[in-house]
């Protein structure tokens, strides 16, 4: 698994951390973890974020002039 671990040890390495920090703690963290993604994910496609299209203009056919 991760690093060598089992999903014992990381199950009993969460439930430590969770001791330590109380449910609350980590609760804030990982809703400021969150609130952190979506601003970069919003600072990197500015664009989409708005609503606008992200693919090249669509170019207009010139008319076809018959001689």
């Amino acid at each position: 698994m991760l690093f060598g671990l089992s999903a014992w040890e990381l199950l009993i390495i969460l439930l430590v951390i969770l001791l330590l920090f109380g449910a609350s703690r980590i609760r804030g963290l990982m809703r400021g973890l969150g609130q952190g993604v979506k601003e970069f994910k919003d600072a990197v496609r500015p664009e989409e974020a708005a609503g606008e299209p992200t693919g090249p203009a669509p170019t207009e056919k010139p008319p076809d002039s018959e001689e």
